[in-house]
């Protein structure tokens, strides 16, 4: 898994690539809670270019999702490949992560 963050519009992006599973999920719940713990108004997590995700993956993205709930942090997946779709689907998680077909249309809320 390869992680970037960057600041766009005054929301931090986390821009996923490759796959979120068992060996990569500590380092993306640990940025997500850092994220959380500092209180950013807006994060947007961009999993375009996720090809694999496993439950400890989702599992932090749902941890993430509870404190930005916490935290009144807007906290949006944004432009969701079609394997994390599915794994979202299954879980029926889709109905609950607010999703943007792309980062730019998460930016504008």
């Amino acid at each position: 898994m390869n992680m970037t963050l960057s600041q766009q519009d005054g929301a931090t992006v986390v821009t996923l690539a490759g796959e979120v599973d068992l060996s990569h999920s500590p380092t993306l719940r640990k940025a997500l809670m850092e994220l959380m713990f500092e209180k950013k108004p807006v994060v947007v997590v961009d999993l375009s270019a996720v090809e694999y995700i496993d439950s400890s993956g989702v599992a932090g993205l749902v941890e993430a999702y509870q404190s930005a709930r916490k935290n009144a942090t807007r906290f949006v997946l944004a432009a969701v490949s079609d394997p994390v779709r599915r794994v979202l689907q299954l879980a029926r998680l889709d109905k609950v992560f607010a999703m943007a077909d792309t980062v730019e249309s998460a930016l504008k809320g």
